[in-house]
């Protein structure tokens, strides 16, 4: 010990279990998770939607953000990584608000329990700010209030456990989902497209014209999001690791795959390069890869880029149009597609290139060998642990489909019973002034709203107002 610099030595703030560099990247991958939330997706959100829609879109995710923050100190941490009570569901426990549990060594990683706490804070928020996507333009605000503690304490705790807990039962048969594919995407996808039939469509007049009220800065969210998913993808090996950096390595390059794929899909069959597909195609690549970041090389990313920029294309441009009950759910951002279908792409796509050996890197276990991809089984003589992976990765797909459409379904209900769902159709008329009493843009004078302005300008209209002659300076020194 005596040969570290004194600025490594342990000491009371710091034990000698826990890694400086570790906590210090777990901390900053947290953050850049919590700011693809807030204000990635409030930004994005508030720009793509109608203008009477920005400002009801954009603090529906901010809201989420704060209400999960507090449900998950509370008791949804503990239920979702705390000691089991069934093999897919914790313990609720109020002793997370104590300090000797923050302070002491996390499950995993040499972290203490509050960077764990954080870290997994903003997975859960952005989960809900997701299926947020599905319900714009029409939820009643205080449905949605109602809805948000509800779904994160009855449905993301269980899924997070079945398959992030070492208890929980999908990650002891061998589940590969490396950040999120399960737990987060697919899950939002699946609520969101059952909460979305659940609550209704939007108004006719939306559902038939509903332009982004600010490209540029659905773009800038978009970047938000982007760049964020380093610290999504980054941060799950819990180190700071070679794996760490293949993770976030393959995610930048599925994502940029998956772009450029949607892109020239977009060009070949439209005629235009669109930008919102160019964004859709972004999303779909940063959904993929999550599940199977830092456990395939480099070729198998680009071609899941390649999968991710035109399946779920299909899906939406396609599919969506001759499936009834696709036509028949107003799903506002396309959740299902970008998410759901993204999502159960990128838990097969895990299944089928996993390599062994990165497997063995993250998850650091004598009996690393059963994670095996079906090409690498394959190739290696071991077909059969091969094709019980795909057979676990399929089985956790029924699972997280099954758990959400229940779950969602009965907390929609539940909803229903204090209030509405759906906003009146005055509301849903009117927009953000109805909601809030607010709008988004006040382009008009000192913050006034247009309808204010119109009286102005009929009253300077209607009235005359006196002459009044100017004259030039030396008019009036001549005077």
């Amino acid at each position: 010990m005596n040969h570290l610099p004194s600025n490594l030595l342990p000491n009371e703030a710091s034990p000698k279990w826990m890694n400086k560099g570790d906590n210090t990247w777990q901390l900053t991958t947290a953050t850049l998770v919590g700011l693809q939330s807030v204000p990635g997706l409030v930004i994005l959100y508030g720009s793509i939607v109608k203008k009477k829609w920005a400002l009801n879109s954009a603090f529906m995710a901010l809201y989420a953000f704060a209400a999960v923050l507090v449900c998950w100190v509370g008791w949804c941490y503990e239920m979702s990584f705390g000691d089991r009570i069934f093999p897919f569901l914790g313990r609720p426990n109020v002793a997370l608000l104590d300090q000797k549990f923050l302070l002491r060594q996390a499950f995993a990683g040499n972290i203490p329990n509050a960077t764990m706490v954080y870290f997994q804070l903003v997975f859960a928020a952005i989960t809900l700010i997701l299926i947020a996507g599905a319900l714009l333009g029409r939820m009643n605000f205080y449905a949605w209030m109602l809805f948000v503690p509800l779904w994160v304490t009855f449905s993301y705790t269980i899924c997070a456990f079945s398959i992030w807990s070492t208890n929980g039962w999908l990650f002891k048969m061998g589940l590969i989902d490396y950040s999120g594919g399960f737990v987060i995407h697919l899950s939002s996808g699946v609520a969101g497209f059952t909460a979305a039939c659940w609550v209704g469509p939007r108004a006719i007049k939306d559902r038939e014209r509903f332009p982004p009220n600010n490209i540029l800065l659905m773009l800038a969210g978009a970047g938000l999001l982007w760049m964020g998913w380093t610290g999504f993808n980054g941060g799950d090996p819990y180190t700071v690791s070679i794996d760490a950096s293949l993770a976030v390595l393959n995610t930048h390059v599925c994502t940029a795959m998956s772009l450029l794929t949607w892109l020239l899909l977009d060009i070949l069959f439209f005629g235009k390069p669109s930008v919102i597909g160019a964004t859709q195609g972004m999303i779909t690549g940063l959904v993929c890869i999550t599940p199977a970041a830092g456990v395939v090389q480099g070729w198998a990313a680009i071609l899941m880029g390649m999968m991710s920029g035109s399946i779920p294309w299909y899906t939406m441009m396609v599919l969506h149009k001759e499936i009834r009950v696709l036509k028949q759910v107003d799903d506002t951002m396309a959740i299902f597609h970008t998410h759901a279908v993204a999502g159960c792409l990128g838990g097969i796509l895990a299944g089928f290139f996993a390599d062994p050996k990165l497997c063995r890197l993250f998850y650091q276990v004598p009996d690393w060998q059963h994670y095996t991809g079906l090409a690498y089984g394959i190739m290696g003589g071991r077909a059969k642990a091969g094709f019980k992976q795909m057979g676990v990765q399929l089985l956790g797909i029924v699972f997280v489909i099954l758990l959400n459409v229940t779950i969602t379904s009965i907390v929609c209900l539940l909803v229903r019973m204090i209030v509405p769902l759906r906003l009146s159709e005055d509301e849903l008329q009117i927009g953000d002034d109805a909601v809030h009493g607010e709008v988004a843009y006040a382009l008009w004078g000192d913050g006034q709203k247009l309808e204010t302005v119109n009286e102005i300008l009929a009253f300077e209209r209607n009235h005359e107002w006196p002459n009044v002659e100017l004259k030039t300076s030396s008019e009036v020194q001549l005077e």
